[in-house]
């Protein structure tokens, strides 16, 4: 399919079953991109028949995508990598957005998730996008991919984060924490607080062992989850430092809603944080408690580094503009097209 003019391309996204009560931030991401090319493209979604539990369900999805893939540009969004198993390789965009499922696997297990979301996937397309460098890394290490195959288009920011003024609380500054899995990093952040005259909003459910670590640090906080958009935009606005301490991330885009709000950052140096935060955020040890509470102490206490990180934020938003980067989509998009 070769392209000129005003001709639109024909792109086929395919997407995970969706599950009742859940909320995908990949689809909302390709929801965004497909109402901005809507001009350029002519798109159609396909949703997974089953859910992916098992070997046999993800046989069965990829064998029904196989058959239903579009004869232009075949997109496969995040989580369902295997669906590209037995398309036509030269049409098919594969976006990864991270690699954390193998840091959590161990044996055969780790050797069955790597062949069939890694190995497999990758070698079945045109193009690899991952979110991040640390994703792209990532992807090389696990399956010798070509450094040329992936393409680095990072999330982008919802249009909803925009500058929020509020006076900075110095004596009781409210800290939101976003997220309480196991790289989220909450038992660490608590214990660096101890002593800290702070109120720390934490979004999504604590567990019993998160809640008893929080009571043993005297931890003054409040616990959301399943928020909206506009709730969660509300947590920016009302608090005065975003905590993103995680030891591991694909992206990170907390950090980067924060800096649209103008609330000041914490955020850890390793992973992909130091690539999404560049200079728009406090850097630290997410495994040293001592570094992340003197972290938090220079934001509280110095005024013109806080107001420089919140300065900086301004620019750093910019990389992360939503038509941006749906025109990046739009380049490969088009390379397949010229290729077919």
């Amino acid at each position: 399919m070769h392209t000129s003019g005003d001709k639109k391309i024909d792109v086929t996204y395919f997407q995970r079953k969706p599950r009742n009560g859940f909320n995908f931030s990949v689809e909302h991401i390709f929801d965004d991109v497909r109402e901005r090319l809507k001009d350029k493209i002519n798109a159609s979604v396909r949703y997974a028949r089953f859910y992916n539990n098992g070997v046999l369900s993800k046989f069965g999805n990829s064998l029904l995508a196989a058959f239903s893939q579009g004869k232009g540009v075949n997109h496969i969004t995040g989580e369902v990598h295997f669906l590209d198993i037995f398309m036509k390789k030269s049409t098919v965009v594969l976006t990864i957005l991270d690699c954390g499922y193998m840091h959590r696997k161990t044996g055969i297990s780790k050797w069955l998730t790597r062949l069939i979301y890694l190995d497999l996937p990758v070698s079945r397309s045109k193009y690899i996008t991952a979110i991040s460098s640390e994703t792209k890394n990532e992807v090389i290490k696990y399956t010798g991919c070509s450094a040329g195959k992936i393409h680095i288009i990072p999330v982008a920011v919802d249009e909803l984060y925009t500058p929020q003024a509020k006076p900075f609380n110095k004596t009781n500054p409210v800290i939101l924490q976003i997220g309480t899995g196991p790289n989220k990093n909450l038992q660490r952040l608590a214990q660096s607080l101890n002593g800290i005259d702070c109120i720390l909003h934490i979004v999504g459910r604590l567990s019993d062992d998160q809640k008893k670590t929080l009571e043993q640090n005297r931890i003054a906080y409040k616990n959301f989850y399943n928020l909206s958009q506009a709730e969660m935009l509300q947590q920016y606005i009302n608090c005065d430092i975003v905590s993103f301490v995680s030891t591991f991330e694909g992206f990170g885009m907390p950090i980067v809603e924060a800096n649209c709000v103008e609330r000041a950052v914490i955020t850890s140096n390793i992973s992909s944080m130091p690539e999404v935060a560049g200079d728009a955020a406090c850097l630290v040890d997410p495994y040293n408690t001592g570094d992340i509470r003197n972290g938090i102490m220079k934001l509280v206490n110095d005024d013109a580094y806080r107001d420089q990180l919140i300065a900086n934020g301004r620019k750093n938003r910019l990389r992360f503009e939503a038509q941006r980067i749906a025109e990046q989509y739009y380049a490969l998009y088009k390379k397949i097209a010229a290729w077919e």
